[in-house]
């Protein structure tokens, strides 16, 4: 009797076999999907009430001067060193990389027309923009997310102020109408910069280098950069503020809440360059359907 006992005990407490521990394995890793499925839907809805919660207030009642001014300056006046310094190295660096191989074939005089185009049509933007969701939109996560978790926020409902018409909202406007105006600036430096490095460091001709940046950069090129960086400025500024309306209980909450908004800014703007770049390159296309430069 004691050892049909001890059979069974030990029959009960055999290992799982191969098939149960890949049923179990497969039951896991569904669950599992399932649950961040759930959890990227209810953030993007979140994210989507968030947005047109903001809109709302952009369209009914804009914010008083007083609120509006210091976010200004934060966001358009501090940045202006950091801006300034990266357009400049950006066009003496694309002036380094790019000479040698324009030296090859003798093209070393449309260095210009290369540099420029590429600045204001892509990396005086895109890289503007990232510069930006650093310091800008890392902050301004921070700086709500320490009021969420300080109940700072409640406090103004309390009041009767509404927290995203009095902290959303002029972030908003800030990022939408500086950071275009910083993205010119930064334009603006990196073409200073490549001519610079291009004509008195690798000595081109100054007359050729002006013509060939005159006559293959246009209008268009200029407006479809200051475009581009509408669209990084708004997301910016919404996926900013909502990770700190969204933050997390503890300095940790807070950190996550920074470093989130700047990855998920990222990502986010190299999405829109994409998107628009392929729906401006179509309209360019379509409104001046002359045959390309040659260099």
């Amino acid at each position: 009797m004691a050892s049909s006992a001890n059979s069974s005990v030990i029959r009960r407490a055999r290992p799982p076999s191969w098939a149960e521990w890949l049923g179990q394995y497969l039951a896991n890793g569904i669950a599992e999907l399932g649950a961040r499925v759930v959890r990227a839907v209810t953030e993007l809805g979140s994210f989507s009430m968030f947005c047109l919660r903001t809109c709302r207030w952009l369209v009914f009642r804009l914010p008083k001067w007083e609120t509006m001014m210091p976010n200004f300056y934060q966001i358009g006046v501090m940045s202006l060193p950091v801006i300034a310094l990266t357009g400049t190295f950006i066009g003496m660096v694309m002036a380094v990389q790019s000479y040698t191989q324009f030296r090859m074939l003798n093209l070393e005089t449309r260095l210009g027309a290369v540099i420029n185009m590429a600045l204001v049509r892509e990396l005086g933007p895109v890289l503007a923009a990232t510069m930006l969701a650093g310091r800008v939109g890392s902050a301004m996560a921070a700086q709500l997310g320490t009021m969420r978790i300080t109940e700072q926020m409640d406090a103004l409902a309390v009041m009767g102020t509404n927290p995203i018409h009095y902290l959303v909202v002029p972030r908003f406007w800030a990022c939408l109408v500086l950071i275009p105006m910083l993205t010119l600036m930064a334009d603006f430096m990196g073409i200073l910069g490549g001519a610079f490095y291009s004509i008195y460091l690798l000595g081109i001709d100054f007359h050729h280098y002006v013509e060939n940046s005159r006559d293959f950069v246009g209008l268009f090129d200029l407006f479809a950069g200051v475009l581009k960086s509408c669209f990084f400025g708004a997301a910016i500024a919404l996926i900013a503020c909502h990770r700190g309306f969204h933050c997390q209980a503890g300095a940790e909450g807070v950190g996550r809440a920074a470093t989130t908004a700047f990855v998920a800014s990222f990502v986010t703007i190299l999405l829109l360059d994409l998107i628009l770049g392929i729906i401006l390159e179509a309209i360019n296309v379509a409104l001046w359907p002359q045959a390309p430069k040659l260099l």
